[in-house]
């Protein structure tokens, strides 16, 4: 068991809304799985946004007996596109003021300023972060590559390399896989759909996640005649949104829906594949999330991902192949920057 009295890494996970603090030992065992999160005030600037990390950290540190003596790196986890290294771009869910927001120079500044000296302090995306997270947990301590797949209201991709760091690019936007162009002669025909990145060329994000899920009821509406939402008044985004109970329930349109998105999902993954070779591929998101999906449920949209990829994969790659769900829920973003933060320190030392 990891000692209280040795040195500790941070997480930060900045949502627009919500962030979320975790933790490591200085050997990578997780400190707490309790989640601990804090107001992120996005609506009110900068400087709030700053204070609500500085908070979740102070009451991490407060909840597990420990010190900022003992902290020796902290990891960020946000959301992109980045203008350049910790330098914020135009995001969608921010205000249009942070455009250009420098949050490495200020979280660094503010960690400083609570710890009474300075921390390395590392940035990246929180889908790439979340990907460290889940890896540690996949591959132990082989030298296995992961990739994570991770569809919600978007559609989070990463690949994690040998040394558990992951795959970010020259701008820091690397693997920004939800944004390459679904195999639309593989899925039935289905039209490019929208996407909310703007990019009209069929984006896979809408086609696996819950943001696509209004525009796929439209498409796969028809296909059921007798479907009690043919006559119900309720919105078309109300409707999406309850499609995940009732596939619990069995309904037919429900089922199709998700199985497709299996499917989109899985064709997805192949091309991935073919490109980074992963051993290990980690499916996270809501749907392999035991507290709101059946086993039953969860088995069928694995194995459908799974058994659309295959015969895209080269055959070696087929006999390795592990598709495994994630493990760590909420916590993958916050844990994978505490861990981003402990690699980099290891490089350096």
């Amino acid at each position: 068991m990891s000692s209280p009295s040795q040195g500790i890494f941070l997480g930060t996970d900045s949502g627009a809304t919500t962030s979320k603090t975790g933790g490591v030992w200085a050997d990578g065992t997780i400190i707490s799985t309790k989640l601990r999160q804090s107001s992120t005030n996005s609506q009110a600037g900068t400087a709030a946004v700053i204070k609500g990390w500085v908070d979740g950290v102070v009451g991490f540190l407060a909840d597990n007996q420990l010190s900022w003596d003992q902290v020796k790196g902290v990891g960020l986890a946000i959301p992109g596109p980045y203008l350049g290294y910790g330098i914020m771009g135009r995001a969608s869910n921010l205000p249009k003021s942070f455009e250009g927001w420098n949050f490495h120079a200020d979280y660094s500044a503010a960690i400083a300023a609570a710890a009474g000296r300075a921390v390395p302090l590392v940035v990246g995306n929180d889908g790439n972060y979340g990907g460290v997270g889940e890896a540690q947990r996949v591959r132990g301590d082989s030298k296995a590559t992961v990739l994570m797949l991770a569809p919600g209201s978007g559609l989070g991709v990463a690949y994690v390399d040998a040394n558990g760091l992951p795959l970010e690019g020259d701008t820091l936007n690397g693997m920004e896989g939800g944004h390459m162009p679904a195999i639309l002669q593989l899925l039935g025909g289905m039209k490019p759909l929208k996407c909310g990145c703007g990019r009209d060329w069929g984006c896979i994000e809408p086609y696996t996640t819950i943001s696509g899920l209004p525009q796929l009821l439209q498409e796969f509406l028809p296909k059921h005649p007798t479907h009690p939402f043919h006559t119900s008044p309720a919105p078309i985004k109300e409707k999406a949104f309850s499609l995940r109970t009732l596939a619990q329930k069995g309904d037919p349109l429900a089922i199709d829906i998700f199985n497709f998105q299996a499917k989109a999902l899985g064709l997805h993954m192949a091309s991935l594949l073919v490109a980074v070779d992963a051993e290990y591929v980690v499916i996270g998101g809501g749907l392999i999330d035991p507290e709101a999906t059946t086993p039953e449920f969860r088995e069928r949209y694995l194995r459908i991902i799974r058994e659309s990829a295959l015969p895209y994969l080269w055959p070696k790659q087929a006999e390795k192949l592990k598709v495994l769900p994630a493990t760590l829920g909420e916590l993958s973003q916050a844990i994978g920057a505490a861990l981003v933060a402990l690699y980099t320190d290891k490089a350096k030392a």
